[in-house]
């Protein structure tokens, strides 16, 4: 980690253009430059998912699935019931991140783990059905959020586990007990993270929710590297597919 990678990576986030006309050519305009400098920077920006993934069950043998997998940092955060799988998938766009998973998996000897580049609204697996789907910091990032949301439903197995980390803004009238975040907060994030082409999003949780059964949540407010006066709402969910 240096200052000068981080201003690289600051530049890509606040200055450079995103260009293309597909939503691949767009992540790989963005990414593409700062694949090598992503994971120093986003280990502060991202926060939560260690606690996500070590919350995660992992079926022996079974199969998982990391939606919007980028560079493949996400399989560290298992430790060493990462061999308890039988496969693991990350899936991406972004041929420039998944060029850094699989050097990843490479130097880690993860021969249970490959890489896909795919879109995560239509992808298979030889296997059929996975038992574990997650989606760390990637589902702001997918325009059709819906429909890989219901494409994860349709893989997992009944009784497979979901597991979701991102930022958010809470409904202006949430549901009782949920966050409830004021103006400032519900219009401010997703203008900042919009030129980015990162979607907070109010209607992420309640879908979740809706769909599976809920194992638990966590509603969060996260440091900003180089902001230090704001804060960003994140959650963590974990749900299962209804038997």
């Amino acid at each position: 980690m240096s200052f000068a990678s981080d201003l690289k990576v600051l530049y890509h986030l606040t200055l450079s253009p995103i260009r293309g006309k597909t939503h691949a050519e767009r992540l790989e305009s963005f990414y593409g430059a700062q694949a090598g400098a992503y994971d120093d920077f986003r280990k502060r920006l991202l926060k939560g998912r260690q606690e996500l993934f070590e919350s995660l069950e992992i079926p022996q043998g079974g199969v998982w699935m990391d939606f919007g997998a980028g560079t493949g940092s996400n399989a560290e955060w298992f430790g060493p019931r990462l061999n308890q799988l039988g496969k693991g998938y990350l899936v991406d766009l972004s041929g420039s991140l998944l060029g850094v998973a699989k050097q990843r998996i490479a130097e880690r000897g993860w021969t249970n783990l490959e890489t896909l580049e795919a879109d995560a609204t239509t992808v298979s697996v030889p296997e059929g059905q996975i038992d574990l789907a997650t989606f760390s910091y990637s589902l702001t990032m997918i325009p059709d959020w819906f429909a890989a949301i219901d494409r994860a439903y349709e893989l997992l197995k009944p009784g497979g586990q979901i597991g979701i980390v991102d930022f958010y803004v809470s409904r202006k009238y949430p549901r009782e007990g949920a966050a409830r975040h004021g103006w400032f907060t519900r219009n401010f994030w997703p203008t900042w993270f919009g030129s980015d082409n990162v979607f907070p999003n109010a209607d992420h949780l309640p879908y979740l929710e809706r769909k599976f059964e809920l194992v638990s949540l966590v509603e969060a407010k996260a440091k900003v590297p180089y902001m230090p006066f704001f804060r960003v709402p994140i959650y963590r969910f974990v749900g299962r597919k209804r038997a």
